[in-house]
C-alpha cells in the first residue's frame, strides 16, 4: 500500500462551507462583502418564480431592483441588465422579464424597471417576455427553454441585485411548490445546488431572508440552513 503523503505529494480535500443567515437587501450585501455564495429566499413569490423558470429549462436566472427601491446599499440594475445580456448575446438566446406589480399590464411592468430594460434594449437584446411575478403561475406565461430570466422586484430582486453589486455570486431558493416539484423538493434542489456552487468556487454560503419582514422567508432560511446541513 502506497505512502499517503509522500514528497512532493499533497491530499486534496473537498471543501466544506459554512452555512450563514442572513435577512434584507442589506445583509445580502454584507455576505457579498465577505465572499460568501450568496442565496436569495423570497418565498412568495421571486424565488419560487425562478425556480420554476429553471425547472422549465432556463438557461440562467438574474434578479434585479426594480427604479422605485429604497434600500441602504447600492444596487445597480443596469449592472444586473449587462451580465444578463452578455449571457443571452452569447448563447442567442432571448430574455423573460418577471417584474411587479404582480396584476399590471404590461406597459406598468416595464415601467417599474426602465433602467433595466432601457440597458437591454440598448444593448441589443431581444426581451422575449414580460410577466408577472406569481410564483409557480409563470410556467404557464411564457417559454423559458434556453431563455435568461430576470426577476426584478422590491423584496427578492433587489436583494438579489445588492449581492450581485457587492461582487458575489447569487443565486435563489424556495421551499413552495413549483410547476413540476413538491414537498421537500424545491428546497432540495436549492440546497444542492447552493452546495455545488459553494464547493466549486471554495465558499461559504449566506442564505438571506429578503424581507425581515416576511416570517415565510425567515423560517424558509431556517429549513434551508438545517436541510443543507445533512447533505
Amino acid at each position: 500500500m502506497p505512502e499517503l503523503w509522500q514528497p512532493g505529494c499533497f491530499m486534496l480535500t473537498e471543501h466544506k462551507p459554512k452555512i450563514h443567515l442572513a435577512q434584507n437587501a442589506s445583509g445580502a450585501h454584507f455576505a457579498a462583502l465577505k465572499g460568501h455564495l450568496v442565496v436569495i429566499v423570497d418565498v412568495i413569490d421571486f424565488s419560487t418564480s425562478l425556480e420554476t423558470a429553471i425547472e422549465k429549462g432556463a438557461l440562467a436566472v438574474f434578479g434585479a431592483s426594480p427604479d422605485n427601491a429604497r434600500v441602504p446599499v447600492a444596487v445597480k440594475p443596469e449592472s444586473v441588465a449587462v451580465a444578463a445580456a452578455k449571457c443571452a448575446l452569447e448563447h442567442n438566446a432571448g430574455i423573460v422579464l418577471i417584474s411587479e406589480p404582480r396584476q399590471g399590464e404590461k406597459s406598468e411592468l416595464i415601467d417599474s424597471c426602465l433602467r433595466l430594460y432601457n440597458t437591454l434594449k440598448s444593448l441589443g437584446v431581444t426581451v422575449d417576455e414580460v410577466i408577472p411575478n406569481v410564483g409557480k403561475g409563470v410556467s404557464g406565461l411564457a417559454d423559458f427553454m434556453g431563455k435568461v430570466v430576470v426577476g426584478v422586484t422590491k423584496s427578492g430582486g433587489t436583494a438579489f441585485d445588492a449581492a450581485f453589486s457587492a461582487g458575489a455570486k447569487v443565486i435563489s431558493a424556495t421551499i413552495a411548490r413549483t410547476a413540476d416539484k413538491k414537498a421537500i423538493e424545491p428546497a432540495l434542489a436549492g440546497c444542492l445546488r447552493a452546495l455545488k456552487l459553494a464547493k466549486k468556487n471554495k465558499k461559504d454560503i449566506s442564505f438571506v431572508a429578503a424581507s425581515s419582514n416576511s416570517l415565510v422567508d425567515i423560517l424558509a432560511c431556517q429549513y434551508l440552513y438545517n436541510l443543507i446541513r445533512t447533505l
